[in-house]
C-alpha cells in the first residue's frame, strides 16, 4: 500500500518536472507574433501608495525611481512586505554613517536607538529632508512643547527652528549644538553692544556659560532668565558678590563658601533653632545644593526634587516595590527632613513617631486600644518599617514574619510543625493580628471565641448546618478550643491528639463503660473519631458523615461489593422479567448468587452493632443468642428440626452462619465441614430427645 502511494507521488512529481522543462524551452525560443511577458511594477497594484506619496512635495529618490526592491523583499518571496535590513542599517546602505554624524561623540537618541523613521518618512513628505513635519514641529514629537512655549520665547526659536542651534544627528558638543555654547550665542548677540554690556553689568560673560543663567528656549521670566533667579541676578547687582568687572579676576567671589551667602542669608535663620546640621550646610558648601544664579527648580536648587538628595544619598534611590507616598508623591525628602538644620536626629521635622502621626492619624488612634504592640506603644515605628520605601507590603523592613520573629524568636521555632496554618506559611501575621494594637488579647482582630476571626478565610465552613447537627463548640465559634491558630503536629491543626481532644469532653462514665469491654471499633480504638463524625457540622444527627449502611461500608468495602452486587442482580432480574434487554448488566450477575442477610436490617448497622465498643465480640449489642432470637423463633418446629433440637442458649450462631452475606441461602459460611454441608449432623452428633 505504501509503495503504491509512493509510486503515484513519483509519477506526479515527474510530470510536473517535465512540464516545467517544456515551459522553459518554449520561453527561450524566439517569439513570433506572440505577446512578450512584462513584469508589473509595484505601483501598478499599490495604487493607494501612489495616491498617498507620489504627489507629495518631496519623494524619496528610490521611491520616485520605482525601486521598491532596493529596500523591500518582493511579494513573491515572502507573504508580506519585509525590509531587507533591520532598523537604520537599511538607511546606511545609501547614507554614509559618518556624513550623517554617527561618528560624533554625541548622537541623537532617536538615531542611536536605530529609528530614523522617528523623524523621517521613508517614502515621501511635504517637509524638507523627508521630515514628518516642518521646522520645530518634528522635534515636538518627543520633546514636550510646553517647555518651549513659555511666556518669553527665544527669538531664534520663534523665527527659525531648532536646527538653527542644534544638529539633527550628531555633534561633538553637548546637547547636539552646532558649535560651542558661547560662540553659538555670540553669533547672534553682539558682546560689544552697550545694551549687552549693561544687561550683564559690564562683566565679560562671553567667556562664561550663558545657560548658567538663561534658558535658551523659553522662560516665564524676562531676559530668558530661569524660573528661579537670584534677586541680585535679576537686578544685575553682580558686584555684590563678585569682584568688579574691571578687576583682573571679575568672576571670583569676594568671600569664600557660605560666608558670602551669610551676608544676606543669616545662618541662625536657616538653622531655625536646630543644632543638628546637614553636612554640606555645616561645611559651608551652599552651592552643593543651590545654583548661585538661576535654576529651573525652586529655591535655586541644583536638581529637581529628590534627585538632588540622591547625588549623595544614592542608596535611597534604589528601586523598591512599595514607595512611601510622602517621599514620592508630596514634597519628597523635604516631607520629613529639614534641608539645613533640625532639632531632631536625621534632620527630621519632628520626633520620628510624631512625624509619622502627622499623616497617619488613624493609626495614632490605635494607641487608645486596650492592648498595644510594644514597639508601637513606645512609638518606635522604624523598628518595623522603612520610612523611605521597601520591597514588602506596608513598607516593612523585611518579610512580615521575619519582622515579627525578630522579637518573637520563640514563635519561629514553635511554628515549625507538621501542619501549619496557611497565613503563617504565607507570612501574613496580619490575617489574624493587628500589628499596632487591639482591644482583644494577643492583638487579635476579634476575640478568640468570636467566629469573625475565622470567617474571613473560612467563610463557607463557618456556616452552620440548617438541618442536621452542629458541634456545640463550632456553633459557639470556639475554634481555638480544638485548633491551634498557628500550627500543630496533629492533623487538622488540633491542639492535641484526637483521642485526648475528643475524650476531654466526651468522657462521661467512659471508664466504667469499657471496664469489661471485649471489642472496640477500629476508629474508636485508634482514636480516629473523624472517620465517622464531622468535627464541625453534618446534615445527619450525631455529626455522622454519612447515613447507614454507607457510613460503615466506606471502610467495609468487601461487604459493600457483595451487597451492591446482590442489589444489581435484583434490578437486572426485575428488568429481565419485564422483557427489557439488560445487556452487560446481566453479565454482572453471572456466577454463584450472593445472599444478603435481612437487607432491611443491614440498612441500620446499629440494629446489631455498637458504633464504638461492646461487651460482646464483633461489637454486637447483646449476646448472640439473644440478638438472633429477636428475629428467629427458637420455639418453632422448623428451627428445632434444623438444629437437632439443640437449645439455642448453648449455640453460637456465628460459628456456622455468616451474619451479612453468603452464597448459601441458609447463610452458612463458605468453608464448612462436609457432613455439615450435607446436613448429616447425625453422623457426628446425637440428636437431643424431644
Amino acid at each position: 500500500m505504501i509503495l503504491s502511494h509512493r509510486k503515484h507521488i513519483y509519477i506526479i512529481f515527474g510530470t510536473l518536472l517535465l512540464l516545467c522543462m517544456i515551459i522553459y524551452i518554449v520561453s527561450c525560443a524566439p517569439l513570433t507574433g506572440q505577446r512578450k511577458f512584462v513584469r508589473k511594477t509595484c505601483v501598478e497594484c499599490h495604487t493607494e501608495f501612489v495616491n498617498k506619496y507620489l504627489s507629495m512635495k518631496n519623494v524619496h529618490a528610490v521611491v520616485k525611481g520605482g525601486k521598491c526592491e532596493d529596500c523591500h523583499l518582493p511579494h513573491g518571496i515572502v507573504p508580506k512586505m519585509l525590509l531587507k535590513k533591520q532598523g537604520n542599517d537599511l538607511c546606511y546602505s545609501c547614507h554614509d554613517k559618518e556624513k550623517i554624524g554617527m561618528n560624533k561623540s554625541k548622537v541623537h537618541t532617536a538615531l542611536k536607538t536605530g529609528a530614523c523613521t522617528t523623524c523621517h518618512n521613508p517614502h515621501a513628505s511635504q517637509a524638507g529632508n523627508l521630515l514628518k513635519a516642518e521646522g520645530s514641529e518634528v522635534c515636538y514629537q518627543c520633546h514636550k512643547r510646553e517647555a518651549y512655549e513659555k511666556k518669553v520665547v527665544h527669538n531664534v526659536l520663534q523665527t527659525k527652528n531648532c536646527r538653527t542651534c542644534h544638529l539633527s544627528h550628531g555633534s561633538d558638543e553637548s546637547n547636539l549644538l552646532v558649535s560651542k555654547e558661547g560662540a553659538l550665542c555670540l553669533s547672534c548677540h553682539d558682546r560689544n553692544q552697550t545694551l549687552f554690556k549693561k544687561a550683564h553689568g559690564g562683566y565679560p560673560v562671553e567667556i562664561s556659560s550663558c545657560v548658567g543663567c538663561h534658558n535658551p528656549h523659553s522662560s516665564s521670566q524676562l531676559k530668558l532668565l530661569k524660573t528661579s533667579s537670584h534677586p541680585l541676578v535679576v537686578k544685575v547687582n553682580c558686584d555684590k558678590c563678585h569682584n568688579p568687572p574691571a578687576s583682573g579676576k571679575p568672576f571670583e567671589t569676594k568671600q569664600m563658601g557660605s560666608s558670602l551667602c551669610y551676608e544676606c542669608h543669616k545662618a541662625s535663620a536657616l538653622k531655625a533653632g536646630g543644632n543638628i546640621e546637614h553636612v554640606p550646610f555645616q561645611e559651608g558648601k551652599c552651592i552643593s545644593c543651590h545654583n548661585p544664579h538661576t535654576s529651573e527648580n525652586p529655591t535655586l536648587l541644583a536638581q529637581k526634587g529628590n534627585n538632588l538628595c540622591f547625588t549623595c544619598h544614592a542608596d535611597k534611590k534604589a528601586y523598591v516595590a512599595v514607595n512611601h507616598k510622602a517621599v514620592t508623591d508630596e514634597k519628597g525628602c523635604l516631607s520629613c527632613h529639614m534641608p539645613h538644620a533640625a532639632k531632631h536626629q536625621k534632620l527630621l521635622l519632628a520626633e520620628s513617631e510624631e512625624l509619622c502621626f502627622s499623616c497617619h492619624e488613624k493609626t495614632k488612634n490605635v494607641l487608645k486600644a486596650k492592648n498595644i504592640h510594644t514597639p508601637f506603644s513606645e512609638k518606635k515605628c522604624i523598628t518595623c518599617h522603612n520610612p523611605h520605601g521597601s520591597n514588602f507590603i506596608g513598607i516593612l523592613k523585611d518579610r512580615m514574619d521575619t519582622v515579627c520573629y525578630s522579637c518573637h524568636s520563640d514563635a519561629e521555632t514553635r511554628f515549625i510543625t507538621t501542619y501549619t496554618h496557611r497565613p503563617v506559611i504565607d507570612a501574613q501575621c496580619n490575617a489574624c493580628h493587628n500589628a499596632h494594637g487591639s482591644d482583644f488579647k494577643g492583638l487579635l482582630l476579634a476575640a478568640s471565641d468570636d467566629p469573625k476571626l475565622c470567617v474571613n478565610c473560612h467563610g463557607d465552613l463557618m456556616k452552620e448546618a440548617v438541618k442536621g447537627s452542629n458541634h456545640p463548640l463550632f456553633k459557639d465559634g470556639k475554634c481555638l478550643t480544638c485548633h491551634d491558630a498557628h500550627g500543630s503536629n496533629a492533623a487538622g491543626m488540633i491542639v492535641k491528639k484526637q483521642a485526648s481532644l475528643c475524650f476531654s469532653c466526651h468522657d462521661a462514665n467512659l471508664g466504667e463503660a469499657i471496664k469489661d469491654i471485649k471489642s472496640k471499633h477500629q476508629p474508636f480504638a485508634s482514636a480516629e473519631c473523624t472517620k465517622c463524625h464531622s468535627p464541625h457540622k453534618a446534615t445527619l444527627d450525631k455529626l455522622l458523615l454519612a447515613s447507614y449502611p454507607d457510613l460503615c461500608l466506606a471502610c467495609h468495602k468487601d461487604l459493600k461489593e457483595k451487597m451492591y452486587r446482590e442489589e444489581k442482580c435484583k434490578q437486572v432480574k426485575l428488568q429481565g422479567e419485564k422483557g427489557v434487554d439488560v445487556g452487560a448488566k446481566a453479565a454482572e450477575c453471572e456466577g454463584p448468587r450472593v445472599y444478603v442477610h435481612s437487607l432491611s436490617a443491614l440498612e441500620n448497622c446499629q440494629r446489631c452493632h455498637r458504633p464504638h465498643f461492646s461487651g460482646e465480640l464483633n461489637l454486637i449489642v447483646k449476646p448472640i443468642d439473644l440478638l438472633c432470637g429477636e428475629c428467629h423463633d427458637y420455639k418453632a418446629d422448623s428451627f428445632n428440626k434444623a438444629h437437632l433440637n439443640i437449645n439455642a442458649a448453648v449455640m453460637d450462631c456465628g460459628k456456622c452462619h455468616d451474619p451479612h452475606t453468603s452464597k448459601d441461602p441458609k447463610f452458612f459460611k463458605e468453608v464448612i465441614h462436609k457432613p455439615f454441608a450435607e446436613r448429616s449432623c447425625g453422623d457426628c452428633h446425637i440428636a437431643a430427645k424431644p
